[in-house]
């Protein structure tokens, strides 16, 4: 499959990895240009490109860069064919993205994506930490397997994104659509929690709306008061342990 991919943090990364290992096309660009990718990001095959290179002449365009930055990407999408799948990896922070007044208000982070691309997409690999995704894939059917949420309104572009879940080393749980992918935003009991396929309905099904931005909020400032800034990511089974003991 043809994979395009905006974005080497730490999730866009670890996806060139896993993608291009498994066989994929995988491309990759960032906004500062194809030469300051590093040669780990390109070890399991992927190519570093352009930004519109990127996006041109894929089955799946993978966008892994902060919700705040996609208002930048949104035109380059006008060009890209209905049938392309596009997926979408952010999460609204606050402190990082400033103040968005229609999800503040309730609306679905999701749902204001799609309004924002003028387009559908998926969302999935949103909720797990940078660190599990990197360090804590199976192969499928081992025990403990960690299962990643994936919404989207179409059919189709659910199950081929479940299908590269399964490919980065994750069981992939059905979410249902964008309007319920709420329940795995920050702050859901779902949110990077490292849970089983098992225990991933239970999860989904536990999340409350109105109580997820505090939630997400008393988890940025505990992080900050560890680390000491808002950019340092803590250890990672520190964040898991955080997460579930403010999420669950």
């Amino acid at each position: 499959m043809k994979i395009g991919i905006l974005g080497v943090g730490h999730i866009g990364k670890t996806l060139t990895q896993r993608l291009g290992a498994t066989g994929h096309d995988v491309k990759v660009a960032n906004s500062r240009g194809p030469e300051t990718i590093g040669a780990d990001v390109l070890a399991s095959g992927g190519r570093a490109v352009t930004v519109a290179e990127a996006v041109a002449d894929v089955d799946v365009l993978i966008l892994s860069i902060p919700l705040n930055r996609l208002p930048e990407i949104a035109p380059l999408l006008a060009d890209v064919p209905a049938d392309t799948v596009v997926v979408d990896t952010s999460n609204y922070y606050p402190l990082r993205d400033s103040r968005i007044e229609a999800i503040d208000a309730g609306q679905v982070e999701s749902l204001w994506v799609t309004e924002l691309l003028g387009r559908p997409i998926a969302k999935a690999w949103n909720a797990i930490g940078s660190h599990s995704f990197a360090a804590k894939a199976k192969p499928a059917g081992s025990a403990d397997r960690i299962a990643i949420p994936v919404a989207a309104d179409s059919g189709r572009d659910r199950r081929l994104a479940m299908a590269l879940v399964e490919d980065t080393g994750f069981d992939a749980f059905d979410a249902g659509t964008l309007a319920d992918s709420w329940r795995q935003q920050p702050g859901a009991p779902s949110y990077c929690t490292d849970l089983t396929r098992e225990e991933m309905p239970g999860a989904l099904a536990a999340a409350e709306a109105e109580r997820l931005p505090k939630r997400r909020d008393v988890a940025v400032a505990a992080i900050q008061e560890r680390v000491g800034d808002g950019s340092t990511n803590p250890d990672a089974e520190y964040l898991v342990r955080l997460n579930r003991a403010l999420f669950m």
